[in-house]
């Protein structure tokens, strides 16, 4: 596309847009149903890393990978183990994003985490924490990512209010504890509506998130992941009021049909997701940010066991970039001038050009310049790698007696 003040802040706005990859994606994963392998899944974090390094080598936009602490370190309270850590993931091109603690798979845990009725299990977790802190601050990561399975299935289960003020005790310990041992560090408080809790989960939504983040201090701030709402909810008005507040933190990105899907981002509806990128970009035109300034985080939290690991992160981290672009291309002086007169149709047809652009060629543009793979997914597909590691790590599990790595289900 020509040379326009609106392509030169999209421009400007990816040099600033950051996907972080999760470990556990490039992993055999499954459902509670059981678990699907594929040949060239990762099955250690050196490999993790690696699979991590190539999207980052063909998209240019992803250089940190998040990590699962129970997954991915093999003793949570060793910090001396950092420094390799680091080392490996710079030798594949990438360093350490988020730390993600692990506080569903424990048998202790099946009643609660941080806010059991046991406290036994309780002061489990928050040793968990505070060691996932430590080792956060070890590897030179930037926020520690807090998802709670906590909930009942039944009512009369427990006390919901006992139980939220467990959780609100605990993550202001947790954050202030954080200041204190992680200097500078985000605390992410994430929220999920059910599963695997299903008559209540203690952070249903984000209010219930917002609350506990205005309780733990100002290094905590809401992280939204775009599955974790019930259908028809307005997640770009969500995105809007933690932005008014001050406390939207990041994103975990996915799609959904009918749940926490897991799905690609975009696969079904790639219009939320320029409205969400929308009111960022509105946000930061409003605040005279910097386009991509706003602060916010952006992780892909996806485990596939059908697409290819690789295919599928490299498809949502184009599909972000996209999406993320032409929400950069909205004439927002017009917008403002059609919102003020009550023009409906006006308003509407602003965003509608912006989303239906076609940004290929502004995204080849960015890319060569950054030294990507003009067309990553395409460039993946022909290239071979993923049959060739589906064949060496065949052949090493093989050998190794035929472990496979860590992941969920």
């Amino acid at each position: 596309m020509p040379s326009t003040p609106a392509h030169d802040r999209a421009l400007s706005a990816l040099d600033r847009f950051r996907v972080e990859l999760p470990s556990w994606g490039f992993a055999d994963t499954g459902t509670r149903f059981g678990k699907f392998f594929q040949d060239a899944a990762a099955s250690n974090l050196e490999e993790k890393l690696h699979d991590a390094g190539h999207v980052h080598q063909l998209t240019a936009a992803c250089p940190t990978v998040a990590v699962h602490v129970l997954w991915d370190f093999d003793d949570a309270s060793d910090t001396s183990s950092a420094e390799k850590t680091k080392k490996m993931a710079a030798d594949h091109g990438v360093s350490i994003g988020s730390v993600n603690p692990n506080l569903f798979q424990d048998q202790e845990y099946r009643h609660g985490s941080l806010c059991s009725p046991d406290a036994s299990a309780r002061e489990r977790a928050m040793t968990h924490c505070r060691e996932s802190i430590a080792l956060g601050a070890a590897v030179g990561s930037k926020s520690l990512a807090m998802w709670m399975a906590d909930g009942t299935n039944y009512p009369g289960q427990d006390s919901i209010r006992r139980r939220f003020g467990a959780l609100k005790e605990a993550y202001v310990q947790l954050a202030s504890h954080m200041r204190d041992a992680w200097p500078g560090a985000t605390f992410l408080a994430e929220y999920k509506p059910f599963e695997p809790a299903f008559y209540q989960t203690d952070i249903p939504d984000w209010g219930a998130s917002l609350l506990l983040c205005q309780a733990a201090g100002d290094n905590a701030k809401v992280l939204v992941d775009t599955g974790h709402h019930l259908p028809g909810c307005n997640i770009e008005q969500i995105v809007a009021l933690l932005l008014a507040e001050g406390r939207l933190g990041g994103f975990h990105f996915n799609d959904r049909k009918y749940a926490d899907d897991d799905l690609t981002l975009g696969s079904i509806d790639p219009y939320a997701v320029f409205r969400i990128f929308h009111e960022i970009a509105s946000f930061e035109h409003d605040t005279g940010l910097a386009p991509g300034g706003a602060g916010v985080d952006y992780m892909i939290d996806q485990s596939h066991n059908l697409k290819p690991k690789l295919e599928a992160m490299v498809q949502t981290v184009c599909e972000a970039q996209k999406q993320f672009a032409k929400a950069q291309l909205v004439d927002r002086a017009k917008l403002a001038e059609f919102q003020g007169a009550g023009d409906l149709v006006g308003a509407e047809t602003v965003l509608k050009e912006a989303y239906e652009a076609d940004v290929s060629g502004l995204l080849a543009e960015w890319r060569r310049a950054h030294g990507a793979a003009e067309d990553p997914l395409a460039t993946l597909r022909s290239s071979g790698v993923i049959e060739q590691l589906g064949k060496e790590r065949a052949a090493a599990r093989e050998a190794a007696g035929g472990q496979r790595g860590g992941g969920y289900a």
